[in-house]
């Protein structure tokens, strides 16, 4: 699973809108948007800190994936 499935599934179960993860994360709705369809592969360590904070979880939940 990558990073942008991730965010996306996490935020799904959270039930928030793209809208409401940027607003709680503090990031543009566009940034948002980019990283959960991999527009932006490398995101910066400040937005995804951001949207684990958004979705409180912590780094290690947003960006480790089980197998």
């Amino acid at each position: 699973m990558t990073l942008g499935q991730r965010i996306k599934a996490l935020r799904k179960q959270r039930c928030l809108t793209q809208e409401e993860l940027a607003i709680k994360a503090g990031i543009s709705y566009t940034t948002l948007t980019k990283v959960e369809n991999e527009g932006i592969k490398n995101p910066s360590f400040e937005s995804v800190v951001a949207i684990a904070k958004g979705l409180s979880v912590s780094l290690d939940e947003l960006t480790f994936t089980t197998k």
